[in-house]
């Protein structure tokens, strides 16, 4: 594993030497690390606690805009109000940090969502233009009224500043308008000089890798390729929501130095799901079609704004076949971008189709074609950097989907994974990862040489020809927690070696019980809910009265039944209807302690201690970052680490029991 980070840090490090827009022949994959409502999936600290599954699988990580909003209730980001103040419904500033370097160090570059065509005010005396003052590294940026375009909101907003003793810019907007903020003169010079400190500051300071930009059909684009010049970003992705044409039209106004998404693949994909015919996929009104802008496809089956939000706030979902979809998007050309929904619920079959892709070697720039467009069997061949990878979709997809000279790795509903026999490599079908019951793994030799055999062994050994062997196509049990290695056996030699980290554990129903340590209120209310809905009665929840003295502190606490492995709940503390309360906490599926941190938006912050107590150690000293002599960290397995460690915990350093927070 660590010759695997090794590699994407590098590639991460070169890749951002390279010019703005989307690096070409880009083998990587993206998650959108969020979706609708996602306040307690998309915690800063929730997906630092994910950092060594997901840095495995994705080389960049969308979230969403992390900047103040200026409200106590919890919103997604896109009516920002502070720039550089980056305190969110998803988290503190220090938070986000964390979580950024934590992805940085394991390889995987954090994509900020850039949302500048408008900005929401400040809503002092019910002005519709009054903006902060940000003052950072010594400079304060201001916007003032005369950065909101002239024709803004109709010319409501101007209606209103003449009536107030107000100007506007002069300049009318240059794209659509969006009622919902102030939209921005991206020609104002003040504008430009505060919108570029801010992405700087996002790249330089907060560390992210790249930018999504939020409706770039509200400015030109070629202030897009100003700011990605300001800030140096390799990676820059707009939201350009139309026609192929028009997407085409608006990469170029960027100069090729900005990315789109490619909503046309999308509704292909769409429209051959509800049509129940795979035909339509073979639509040429789509980027990656096209091998001129395919490098600048980043390619979507769905996202926040297509998903079924509610029953009266249905969109545009993918309604079935979403494993067949998933498929197609990461077989094929450009950079493709996993639903977090999508990825939660078919966790184990998208990494299995992402080790396929990379089996193969596509990337961005690959090229592909159809060989049966048909509606009920439609085939494409890809092909990457070590071979050609065959994408089968449709009823007939699976066993009649084979086809000569190629091997059949992977399958499910719908679809199926075959790979060119020229690449000369051994494949396991389950992914690296836990699992709760023995799994049956199918190991595939992907080999020209008719009846070559397999070779394994479950210690992580190098398989030798006297190892175990089976032939193609069979499935071994993994029964227990073990690295799995698989070669092929040829002239008694073993080559095409591939390994698989299995870990079993079995699940046991169990309780966990939410410790909150005293915060001197008057009363404490848990508010706790499931996906299914509330635990403990409507808002606000119930008193808690039960409380325990731990390490000499007072703690309220409650249990909750856990009675399956994917079960978690979340919850609030509050003091009462109409009373401040805390941010939403969770998920939660095991005993937690948590303490109040600071104040975000109006609510209190927490912070998760259930490493400091649970571990027993007392008299533990915090780690202020303060260089010492000995400056190298150990778990407290006595591994060394290579540096600070990046996820908060207990270390040893300087022959001290240490917290990094």
């Amino acid at each position: 594993m660590k010759r695997f980070y090794s590699t994407i840090i590098a590639l991460v490090a070169t890749v951002s030497m390279m010019a703005q827009g989307w690096p070409s022949n880009y083998g990587g994959v993206m998650l959108q690390g969020f979706s609708w409502d996602s306040y307690v999936d998309t915690q800063w600290s929730n997906l630092e606690s994910q950092a060594d599954e997901l840095s495995q699988y994705f080389n960049l990580i969308w979230v969403p805009q992390s900047g103040n909003c200026n409200t106590s209730h919890n919103v997604m980001g896109y009516t920002p109000v502070y720039y550089f103040n980056q305190n969110s419904s998803f988290g503190t500033e220090a938070q986000l940090r964390s979580m950024i370097k934590a992805f940085k160090n394991k390889g995987t570059g954090i994509v900020a969502d850039v949302v500048v065509n408008h900005r929401n005010n400040l809503g002092v005396g019910g002005s519709w233009v009054d903006y902060p003052a940000e003052t950072y590294n010594g400079v304060t940026y201001q916007m003032h009224s005369t950065d909101i375009v002239a024709n803004d909101d109709g010319g409501q907003t101007k209606t209103w500043a003449t009536a107030n003793g107000y100007s506007l810019s002069g300049n009318n907007d240059e794209g659509e308008g969006w009622s919902g903020c102030r939209d921005l003169d991206h020609k104002s010079e003040n504008v430009q000089k505060v919108i570029k400190a801010y992405v700087k500051y996002l790249v330089d300071d907060l560390g992210y890798t790249g930018f999504r930009y939020d409706m770039v059909k509200g400015f030109n684009g070629s202030h897009v390729a100003d700011y990605n010049d300001a800030a140096g970003v390799a990676y820059s992705v707009g939201e350009c929501w139309d026609s192929n044409s028009t997407i085409k039209n608006w990469i170029n106004a960027t100069g090729k130095k900005s990315a789109a998404f490619d909503f046309q693949f999308r509704y292909n994909v769409r429209d051959a799901i509800n049509a129940n015919d795979w035909s339509k996929l073979n639509s040429t009104n789509n980027l990656v079609h096209d091998a001129g802008y395919r490098q600048w496809a980043v390619t979507f089956v769905e996202n926040h704004d297509t998903q079924y939000r509610s029953a009266s706030e249905q969109l545009d979902p993918i309604r079935k076949d979403t494993l067949a979809a998933n498929a197609y998007l990461l077989a094929m050309p450009g950079t493709p971008c996993v639903f977090l929904p999508h990825w939660k619920a078919y966790k184990s079959e998208i990494k299995s189709m992402i080790d396929v892709r990379r089996a193969a070697g596509i990337t961005n720039t690959s090229t592909y074609t159809n060989i049966s467009p048909g509606s009920t069997l439609y085939r494409n061949t890809v092909t990457g950097t070590k071979g050609k990878l065959l994408v089968c979709l449709g009823n007939k997809a699976g066993a009649s989907s084979a086809l000569g000279g190629y091997t059949n790795v992977l399958s499910g509903y719908h679809y199926a994974y075959l790979l060119d026999n020229s690449l000369e490599t051994a494949f396991a079908d389950k992914s690296s990862g836990t699992y709760e019951t023995t799994i049956p793994v199918k190991l595939s030799a992907v080999s020209a040489t008719g009846g070559t055999k397999l070779v394994y062994t479950t210690d992580g050994s190098t398989p030798t020809a006297s190892s175990p062997s089976v032939a193609s196509g069979q499935t071994v049990n993994i029964t227990s927690s073990c690295t799995l290695t698989v070669g092929l056996l040829k002239n008694g030699s073993v080559s095409g070696i591939v390994t698989r980290e299995y870990t079993i554990k079995p699940f046991e129903a169990h309780t966990a019980t939410v410790y909150f340590k005293d915060p001197g209120w008057s009363a404490v209310y848990f508010y706790a809910w499931d996906s299914k809905g509330t635990l403990n009665g409507s808002w606000p929840g119930k008193t808690v009265t039960d409380t325990k003295t731990i390490k000499g502190a007072k703690w309220y606490y409650r249990t909750f039944d856990i009675n399956a492995s994917n079960y978690t709940f979340n919850i609030i503390f509050g003091q009462g209807n109409g009373k401040k309360q805390t941010v939403d906490i969770g998920p939660i599926s095991d005993d937690r302690y948590y303490e109040l941190a600071g104040e975000v938006n109006g609510k209190f912050t927490v912070a998760d201690i259930t490493s400091n107590i649970t571990t027993g150690i007392d008299g533990t000293m915090a780690d202020n970052a303060v260089k010492r002599a000995d400056n190298a960290y150990y778990t407290l397995q006595g591994m060394k680490l290579a540096g600070r460690p990046s996820v908060p915990g207990i270390y040893i350093h300087n022959g001290k029991k240490t917290v990094v927070r």
